[in-house]
């Protein structure tokens, strides 16, 4: 019986690339945004005449409680929840120089979205007996490191790897798996061009020699979608290039 995917921030970017390697494996797909609404809903058609799956584009912003509820009551029964939208503000600045309500968006959107709709959408997987919670952070989440003008954007992604080592804990047996992507300095247009694409492209600061590419991170999505991925639960996952991305922003 094909699987249904909810995939926050699916419009564009990686969550778009990370939708088409969803319903190329066959994968029903529903599509959050908050602000494109023509974008998503073309995907949608796109992904359901290009793969033959249901596709449907959904308004949402995850940050808010109460549309995250709507987000999961009009999703349905998800079996793989892919949280990959979250705020970042490009400004850099130091933690002093927040906003309280940039803080606020910030921590709302990138750590406590994935409590609301992961706890929404629990109960249905467990009911299932399959279910796959994947977010997205950055290189070396898992250590907690300090990021010089980026503190509420790191301190909720390292918060999100935690949360993400804790649901694969508490519900392993219930064939629920729980993992962490961490992109490597994927920009502007490579966010939705495929592998192929950035053959023969240089990139001097990453060690393979290639732009990362959506392609990269959606390959890796896919896989942890899978049944085949059934053993591999509270992975914090780089995918980098071999890069030190963290390392080129250590002095402003």
């Amino acid at each position: 019986m094909a699987k249904t995917a909810l995939i926050t921030g699916a419009s564009k970017g990686m969550g778009r690339k990370t939708a088409e390697y969803l319903a190329a494996a066959g994968i029903h797909v529903v599509l959050n945004y908050r602000s494109d609404p023509e974008q998503a809903e073309a995907l949608a058609r796109y992904l359901a005449e290009q793969y033959n799956v249901e596709a449907t584009a959904v308004f949402g912003d995850i940050s808010k409680k109460e549309d995250c509820e709507q987000l999961a009551a009009a999703a349905g029964a998800v079996d793989i929840l892919i949280h990959n939208a979250g705020p970042y503000i490009q400004e850099r600045k130091p933690m002093a120089e927040y906003a309280w309500d940039e803080w606020n968006t910030l921590i709302s959107g990138n750590l406590t979205a994935i409590f609301y709709l992961t706890k929404l959408l629990l109960p249905g997987m467990k009911e299932r007996g399959f279910g796959r919670v994947i977010a997205f952070g950055f290189d070396r989440v898992e250590t907690a490191p300090g990021w010089v003008d980026r503190s509420a954007f790191a301190a909720a992604k390292t918060g999100a790897a935690s949360l993400i080592k804790t649901i694969a804990l508490e519900e392993a047996a219930y064939g629920i798996t729980a993992n962490m992507i961490c992109p490597g300095d994927i920009g502007g247009t490579w966010k939705e061009k495929d592998i192929d694409d950035a053959l023969g492209c240089e990139a001097n600061r990453v060690p393979v020699g290639r732009p990362g590419t959506g392609g990269d991170i959606a390959r890796v999505a896919a896989f942890l979608a899978s049944e085949a991925s059934s053993f591999i639960t509270g992975a914090i996952i780089p995918v980098t290039g071999g890069q030190d991305v963290l390392g080129k922003h250590f002095r402003r």
